[in-house]
């Protein structure tokens, strides 16, 4: 009989709900069968931890006094984005010291406000009316801060290319150092523990699943960027608060020439809701296979060298070629387990409750190579749509009808009509500017005035 979340739920309450890690379940499945397993287990427990360079916080720091806009910010000479609000900022943890280079960047200040150590703020701003200061320099530690949201664009992969070295120098990458002459294979991921492995249709995974993120609640707030599961390499977009995230699952680390990037903990309850998904759960390490791609040919497609099995890559050897090839895991294998265990720890003792999805996340996407070609005669840059205007014109396609210029023109060339629309008398128009100073998206313009970008 077929279960719901909401009765695991109600076995969680009651603590009676039976949790096992993916690597338990895979014995389970493999002794019971999965119809039997199905019966049995309630929650499948799955974990990683590994480097998930498309990762970053969004920050609140609150306003200062005066107030500042800030235009351009930096924590401990990391800058950060600031384009977005006055005193918001997103700080990527790829992003490199501009005092410390690539030893130093957006990951170690994340993992520095997760420790709740003290973190040198800076900005600076042009300076406006409503916001005339120009410069701030303060300390401020995570609980300083408003919000601090972990957003990462792109967690969790479902698995990786294998990366290993034809050539005859090492090369410096993403996935670690590649010794030359095949001297090793890099590889990524926690294989049958990993989350996506055990739901690789996305039966329980999707927008709203609530998961474990760093030592914190955390939820799925999509599919990840470069979500190619039609090809079986599939990410997710995820969230939670970093100030209730442990430092222990969040570790910056620099790949040397490469640059720095953040240690990531993640886990995903799966639960049990029928035979197939126990099947799927059931998942072990020489069933789940990833290509071998020789990282010496410096293009977007590298040779496939062939295909190895996650139980190959943990043996700590592969063959490629008939030769034999030591494996380097540039993940940590002991870590996602014990994320996987804490999860389970969570759900046994009642403070963690599983989620219902709101969506599913797609099925059938394939991730494309960017777009690669010489811009056309039809590109318009924005010097290229400035020209002159009567003296008096509205972009009824930019107007938002929202009244400003109705209060500050003294000649009332502007009145609201009927459901709040904003109409024009332009003969009663003095050429005064005052509508074309305030308007808050640029849909009016004067003669003899540039008009700027449409």
């Amino acid at each position: 009989m077929d279960k719901t979340i909401k009765d695991i739920n109600e076995k969680i309450a009651k603590k009676t709900a039976r949790v096992v890690t993916a690597d338990e379940m895979t014995r389970i499945v493999r002794e019971l069968g999965p119809e039997h397993a199905a019966r049995e287990v309630d929650v499948v427990t799955t974990g990683t931890f590994g480097a998930m360079c498309s990762s970053g916080v969004w920050m609140n720091f609150g306003h200062s006094d005066p107030p500042i806009r800030m235009t351009r910010v930096w924590l401990n000479s990391v800058e950060a984005y600031a384009g977005v609000a006055a005193v918001d900022g997103y700080i990527g943890a790829t992003q490199p010291s501009e005092q410390f280079g690539i030893r130093y960047g957006g990951a170690h200040v994340i993992e520095d406000l997760a420790k709740r150590e003290p973190v040198i703020l800076k900005a600076r701003s042009s300076g406006t009316d409503c916001y005339p200061r120009r410069e701030l320099e303060t300390e401020i530690t995570i609980e300083d801060l408003n919000q601090a949201v972990m957003s990462n664009p792109r967690n969790a992969y479902q698995k990786y290319n294998v990366a290993t070295n034809s050539g005859e120098k090492s090369l410096m990458t993403y996935m670690g150092k590649l010794l030359p002459g095949f001297g090793n294979a890099a590889y990524s991921g926690a294989g049958e523990i990993s989350p996506l492995n055990n739901d690789p249709h996305f039966e329980t995974i999707g927008i709203g699943t609530r998961i474990f993120l760093c030592g914190a609640p955390g939820y799925i707030v999509g599919s990840g960027t470069q979500h190619n599961p039609a090809n079986g390499f599939s990410t997710l977009m995820v969230q939670g608060d970093l100030k209730k995230m442990s430092a222990e699952f969040l570790r910056a680390a620099v790949f040397e020439g490469y640059g720095c990037t953040l240690y990531i903990g993640i886990g995903i309850p799966i639960p049990v809701l029928n035979t197939r998904i126990a099947m799927n759960t059931g998942i072990s390490d020489r069933e789940i296979v990833t290509p071998v791609l020789d990282y010496a040919v410096a293009s977007r497609n590298r040779p496939v060298l062939g295909e190895v099995t996650y139980e190959e890559l943990k043996s700590g050897f592969i063959e490629i070629g008939g030769r034999k090839v030591r494996t380097s895991p540039v993940s940590s294998p002991f870590l996602a387990r014990k994320v996987a265990l804490l999860l389970k720890e969570w759900i046994e003792t009642g403070i963690f409750y599983l989620t219902e999805p709101v969506e599913r996340l797609p099925k059938h996407l394939v991730c494309k190579p960017m777009v690669q070609k010489t811009p056309s005669s039809r590109v318009i840059f924005p010097a290229g749509r400035i020209r002159e205007e009567r003296f008096l014109a509205r972009d009824e396609k930019r107007c938002i009808h929202c009244g400003h210029c109705v209060v500050f023109c003294p000649e009332g060339v502007f009145r609201v009509a009927d459901r709040f629309k904003v109409l024009i008398d332009e003969s009663r128009c003095s050429e005064c500017g005052r509508c074309k100073d305030v308007c808050p998206v640029g849909a009016l313009s004067l003669r003899g005035l540039n008009r700027g970008a449409e």
